[in-house]
This record gives C-alpha cells, sequence and structure tokens, in this order.
C-alpha cells in the first residue's frame, strides 16, 4: 500500500520515461509521503506489439471492400508479424542485439509501404553501424503494424500520442466528454486493465497523473473516470504541461466529475498539501466542510462551481530542495529505441535510454516573443548549483545503471554549463549528456571543447526564423551571424547540432521564407548544423504575441473558454497563408540533414511560384571568416586539461651558437602534440600545469597568469599568443574560458 499512485498516461516516449512522476516521486521521497509511479503508455505498447497483442489485432478480421491495399498486405502477412514481434521488441530493448545480423538481411521482417521509403534512403546506410541500420529497419516494421492499427483498429492511435486531436485547442470540453463517456476502445480496454492492476497493487489513497502533451489527455480522463467508477474512495488530481498552460481558465464542471483536483505550475507543493488534505480528512473528526483546508494554484469544485484556490502562504521549494529524482518502479530495461530517421542527432530524442534534469529552473534569457515567458515555469528562473547537479548525477547512475544524461532545460546557462563541465572532469566521471541552449556568443570555441571533453555529444536550440529582421523582433538575442559562429564552435568540437526553425511568425514575407530557407541550406552544407525541424508559428495566450497581438500585426479571433485555452486562432495582415509552404521546407530539410540535394534550386522543393532568395550564396561561409584572436581578457579562467607530459632537454644550433631548449610532448588520447620552450619557460609552464590541475576548485585567471609569468620574464602577451603556445590551445590542452 502507498500513498500516492503517479500515473504517466498514454503516450509519450518509447524509449525513455517522461520524467515529470520521476521528479516528483524524488520530492515525495523528501517528505516521507510513500508513492508508487507507472508509465501506462510502455506498458500498452508493449502489450500491443507482442504476439499476443498482434493475434488479438488479427483476429478482428478488417473490412475487405474498403480497407487499403497496405493493409491488405499487412494482413496478409499476419504470420510473419505474429512470428516475429517478440524477437523484434526484445531486440529494439537491447536485449537482443545478434538479431541485428537477421533483420539487416532484408529477407527476415515483413515489409510493407513504409519500406518504400528505403529506395531513397541507402545511402544513409553507409554512415550506420549493423545495430542502427536494424533499429531504422525495425522502426519501419512497427510503423506498418501502427499504420494496421489506426486505420483497422482505433485510428487514435500513435506511438507518441492518442487522440491528440481532441486535447488541442479544445475551447470546449464537448467532444472530449462525448468520447469519454463513449463506448471504449481497443487501446482503453488494454489501458485500463493494466491500470486496475497497478491499483490493485498499490491500494493508493490518491492517484496523480501526469499530463504533458494533448496526446495524453483524453486517457487520463478516461482513465480517471474508471477510478471514479471502480474505486469511489480514492481521489484523483492532473498536473503536468499541457493544464499548466491549457486550463489556466478551465470553467466546465463535467472537468470535475472524473478530477477533484487540478493543479498548476510546479507540482511539488501543491501535491504536498493535497496530501495532507486528503490524510487530515481521514483521521479528523472535524467535517471537512467545516475545516480550512490549503490549497496551492489548485481547481476544484465547490458548491457546484469550479473554483481556483491559492490559500497557502508557503512558498515553492528551492531547487535545492526538491530532491534526486526517483525512476525505481518504472521499468527501465522494457523501454524499446527507435530510429525514425537515419540521422544521428536527430535519433537522440527516440534511441538511447536518458536519465532527465534540469540545470536550472525557467529560462535565463526570459524575452522571446512566440514563448509562454508570463507563466511560472518560463518566467521565474533559479539555476541549480553544478556540485549539487553532479551529485544528482552520481546517484542516478547508481540508482538506474544509466550514465546518459538529457538536461530538459528551455535554455541552459552557459556559465552552469561550464560549471557542470569542470564538476564532471573533477570527479573523473564517464558520462554522456546533451541539452538544449540560445545560440549566444558565450559559446566560445574553448567552452565548446570544454563540454565536449565532460562528456557534452549534442545541443538543440531555436534558430527559429533565419532573419535578422524576424530574429529582431522576436527579441531573441541572436543574428544569423551568431548563430554561424556558434554552430560552428560545436561542430568543430564534436558536438551534433539540433535547430528548431519557425515559419510564418508574424508580417513573416513570402521573400524572407525563401531567404530562411536559403540560410538553413547553407548552414547544412558548411557542415556546421546536422538536424533540424521546422514548425509553423501558433499563437499562444501566454507569450507576448498572444497578450499584445496588435503589437505584432495580427487580429485574433475570439472564441469562449471554458474548457482548454493556449493556441490562438488569428489573421495576419499580410494575408499570407503560411501552410503552403510546410511541405517544401520539411522535404527539403530531410534532404539537408542527410547532407544530399543542396545544390537543387529552392524553387524545386515547392509546387508554386517563390521568388528568389536574396541572401549571397556565400553568406555563412563569409560569416565565418577566422576573426582576430588576439584578444585579451584578463577576468578569464584559465583551465589546464589533464594530459601526460614528457619532457627532453636538446640543444639547439644554429650559425653556430648553441641554445639549451626543452621539448614538451604532450600524450592526448587520439594525436600527440610536441612543443619546444627555452628551458627556463618550459620550467615556468610545467610548473604551471602541476599547480592547476582540472581538480583545483580555483581556476586561475588569465590576469593571475600573467603576473606570474612576468615576475619571471618580460612580455606574456607575446609568449602567450606564440605559436608553441597556440598549438596548446588549438588541440585543447589550455582553454580560456
Amino acid at each position: 500500500m502507498k500513498d500516492l499512485l503517479l500515473i504517466t498516461p498514454p503516450f509519450t516516449q518509447l524509449n525513455t520515461p517522461y520524467p515529470a512522476t520521476a521528479y516528483i516521486k524524488g520530492f515525495l521521497n523528501t517528505k516521507d509521503i510513500s508513492s508508487y509511479q507507472t508509465d501506462l503508455g510502455i506498458e500498452v505498447i508493449l502489450q500491443l506489439f507482442s504476439k499476443e497483442g498482434l493475434i488479438n489485432i488479427f483476429g478482428i478480421s478488417p473490412d475487405f471492400e474498403i480497407i487499403s491495399d497496405n493493409s491488405q498486405r499487412i494482413f496478409a502477412l499476419r504470420e510473419d508479424y505474429i512470428k516475429t514481434i517478440d524477437q523484434v521488441i526484445l531486440f529494439l530493448q537491447n536485449q537482443n542485439p545478434t538479431l541485428a545480423r537477421q533483420i539487416c538481411t532484408m529477407n527476415f521482417l515483413p515489409e510493407a509501404s513504409r519500406f518504400n521509403q528505403l529506395d531513397d534512403m541507402e545511402f544513409a546506410f553507409g554512415n550506420m553501424g549493423l545495430q542502427d541500420k536494424a533499429k531504422h529497419l525495425a522502426t519501419l516494421y512497427l510503423e506498418d503494424l501502427s499504420d494496421y492499427i489506426v486505420e483497422n483498429i482505433d485510428s487514435d492511435f500513435g506511438f507518441s500520442r492518442y487522440a491528440e486531436r481532441l486535447g488541442k485547442s479544445a475551447n470546449s470540453f464537448d467532444e472530449l466528454y462525448q468520447k469519454i463517456t463513449g463506448d471504449e476502445s481497443y487501446i482503453d480496454t488494454l489501458t485500463l486493465k493494466i491500470l486496475k492492476d497497478n491499483i490493485d497493487l498499490v491500494q493508493p489513497k490518491m492517484v496523480c497523473f501526469s499530463v504533458p502533451f494533448p496526446g495524453n489527455l483524453y486517457s487520463a480522463f478516461r482513465c480517471a473516470q474508471f477510478i471514479k467508477e471502480q474505486y469511489p474512495h480514492i481521489r484523483t488530481a492532473m498536473g503536468g504541461g499541457f493544464p499548466n498552460t491549457e486550463l489556466r481558465e478551465v470553467k466546465d464542471t463535467r472537468v470535475f466529475e472524473f478530477f477533484d483536483f487540478i493543479t498548476l505550475d510546479d507540482g511539488e507543493l501543491p501535491i504536498e498539501l493535497l496530501f495532507k488534505n486528503i490524510a487530515q480528512s481521514q483521521h479528523d473528526s472535524v467535517n471537512e466542510n467545516q475545516r480550512e483546508s490549503l490549497y496551492k494554484r489548485t481547481f476544484l469544485l465547490e458548491n457546484n462551481k469550479v473554483v481556483y484556490k491559492n490559500n497557502s502562504t508557503g512558498h515553492d521549494y528551492k531547487q535545492s530542495q526538491i530532491g534526486t529524482p526517483d525512476y525505481s518502479d518504472l521499468h527501465l530495461n522494457q523501454y524499446i529505441s527507435v530510429i525514425e530517421v537515419a540521422n544521428p542527432m536527430h535519433s537522440l530524442w527516440s534511441d538511447g535510454r536518458w536519465n532527465k534534469l534540469t540545470m536550472a529552473h525557467g529560462c535565463y534569457w526570459g524575452k522571446c516573443t512566440f514563448c509562454d515567458i508570463s507563466l511560472d515555469y518560463i518566467k521565474i528562473y533559479e539555476p541549480v548549483s553544478a556540485k549539487i547537479l553532479v551529485d544528482r548525477m552520481e546517484e542516478l547512475i547508481a540508482n538506474t545503471g544509466e550514465t546518459g544524461f538529457h538536461f530538459v532545460d528551455e535554455a541552459a546557462p552557459p556559465a552552469l554549463m561550464r560549471e557542470v563541465a569542470l564538476e564532471i572532469l573533477k570527479r573523473n566521471l564517464v558520462v554522456t549528456w546533451w541539452t538544449n541552449i540560445r545560440f549566444e556568443k558565450s559559446f566560445t570555441r574553448d567552452l565548446c571543447f570544454l563540454l565536449k571533453l565532460s562528456g557534452c555529444i549534442a545541443v538543440s536550440g531555436g534558430l527559429e526564423v533565419a532573419s535578422d529582421r524576424l530574429l529582431k523582433l522576436i527579441d531573441k538575442g541572436v543574428s544569423v551571424d551568431q548563430v554561424a559562429k556558434v554552430t560552428r564552435n560545436f561542430t568543430e568540437a564534436g558536438i551534433m547540432v539540433h535547430a528548431y526553425l519557425m515559419y510564418g511568425y508574424p508580417t513573416q514575407t513570402i521573400q524572407e521564407t525563401v531567404d530562411s530557407l536559403e540560410m538553413v541550406r547553407q548552414l547544412f552544407e558548411m557542415g556546421i548544423l546536422q538536424s533540424g525541424f521546422w514548425h509553423q508559428f501558433a499563437m499562444t495566450a501566454h507569450a507576448p504575441v498572444g497578450i499584445n497581438p496588435e503589437e505584432f500585426g495580427v487580429t485574433p479571433i475570439k472564441q469562449d473558454i471554458s474548457f482548454a485555452t493556449n493556441d490562438i486562432d488569428f489573421t495576419d495582415k499580410t494575408g499570407i497563408d503560411h501552410s503552403q509552404f510546410s511541405f517544401g521546407l520539411k522535404k527539403s530539410l530531410f534532404n539537408y540533414m542527410h547532407g544530399i540535394n543542396f545544390e537543387i534550386p529552392l524553387q524545386d522543393w515547392f509546387d508554386f511560384k517563390i521568388p528568389r532568395t536574396t541572401v549571397h550564396p556565400d553568406y555563412i561561409h563569409d560569416c565565418l571568416l577566422e576573426e582576430d584572436s588576439f584578444g585579451f581578457k584578463g577576468s578569464s579562467k584559465v583551465i589546464f586539461m589533464d594530459s601526460n607530459v614528457i619532457t627532453k632537454d636538446l640543444t639547439k644550433t644554429k650559425k653556430g651558437l648553441s641554445r639549451q631548449v626543452k621539448q614538451i610532448t604532450f600524450h592526448l588520447k587520439t594525436n600527440i602534440v610536441k612543443i619546444e620552450l627555452d628551458q627556463e619557460k618550459a620550467d615556468w609552464l610545467i610548473r604551471i600545469l602541476d599547480e592547476n590541475p582540472i581538480q583545483n576548485q580555483r581556476k586561475i585567471t588569465l590576469q593571475q597568469l600573467k603576473d606570474d609569468f612576468e615576475t619571471h620574464f618580460d612580455d606574456f602577451e607575446i609568449f602567450w599568443f606564440s605559436r608553441p603556445i597556440q598549438q596548446l590551445k588549438d588541440n585543447g590542452i589550455i582553454l580560456s574560458l
């Protein structure tokens, strides 16, 4: 028996748990509130895609008069699917790696329409290892089965979402209510059976649903309905990303037929108070209605009216107080890794098990006009110390056995990333991590190299509209020129870069869309961008554009709100139908991500006339021309990376004159660097290296280094910018941050 059951309803990710329940469970541990967590999504997927599951699916005879040729083929091959499914799932769970050789024979898996794209993808397999190629083929196999399920079993199914359309811009609760109170779907039946098993096991006082996306909303309501019918004594609550952004104005009382409580923003204190109220009501002889209960940012029903209660004076917990995410109860070895696109950066979201952490609550920039910067999860910025973060990393490694980390920040702060990297190196940890950033100038070549050495393999960031006018209007705080230099720095350090791209921003012209695509094409052609994703601008109620639309040249289309509100329909004074660009932008990007067809004219990606780009064909190339590297910033911290050093005294003779020099050899992991210095300066440098190991808490500054040098020699700048020292900088032995 546990106090709380924490649930992520179907569906989020296949490869790793969505972290919200793990965050909450970690906090509850600090308050001695017992809890159990489950990811219904992965449990339903594993039942659906199993031998027994497919026997049941194919046992439902399709209507051959109306089904597609593709479904007919899959049904005809049903015995091959039933025979192979369990082994394929084990392979995708990394429990059957030898199956990769079978899968790659191309005569093992049954193939339907998803495999047609292989004719266009053969070029990519040359860059994929055997395991990755097999994962990609197995993913296509699952997608074929998914297509069959959508067409013949449940049209709302999707691997990472379920009945998503019902949660998108659902200003009224009517359609969702009608579906919840209607007949169960095949997926519903599977979900509710697993839910019952969990409730019977845990016997909770309250069930808390984390609903991060519209594609989780329907299942959360369907599960809550089941609990109310079968376990009326159990309280139900909803929190997470969806209610935080979309249910801030909920008025429909029917919502509370399913949920007793809906909490907003950070969930730690609201859930603690809900539990205290429930626990007290069970033991308190005073009638609950006569006692003033304390709530934090909570909707509930009182006297048949929806009320919002925020009567607790308690402050939200600091990030240092919320504990380490706890992934116990979740079946981590059962998640499946898939590769939808043969692009190594793009696959990070679906391949591999990642422990999720956050470097900082909120966003340190907090100005982008398309972003929900008025809400607390963006507005309240609070970083966590590097020491606490790496402590949590070590604790998670011990608890999960996984050394991969995805920092799910709105934008990870560069200074904190630097300190985290140094802390990782100081502790001699071997970890792999990636995160989301802003492409700001703080990401110098040296910082990127340091991040790479600490285990950073990738970053994602918002380039949005690759137009300086629109970036200024967005208040992004970056320029295309700056983005190009930063992506170059990351790429040269060996860190992959993904860019979020936007089209259809208010006042954006057709010419600016075309020019933005040309900028993106050049970034990929130069090899400094490895992955990207285009999405059409959506105006949200909590962003500056949605709050003050007239300032951005758009007119909102007003609607009555009784349930959800976030996306706002609008008209743009330009009158342009931006959706017409969607297919061409995405098709061209798909090609660029695989390193092909850069020479194709932009016009060829579209089936309507577009203007020629006004961007010079060498614009990005010219942005990257070598900059003056002889700046001196005394406050910079100088980092001396660990390297095996061997010295050798030499005598150099030139024109009959001899002088003593010292050769210093640095043995790096992949190469050897040799420099020669006058003996005295060489001895000084070796002393500095010995006195300033990476483990030192306090790092020497460039000014301190200069002062030390000039107590023995003259002209530090000449030494610092000399060819031998430049060699050490170029190879990452000396970093200036």
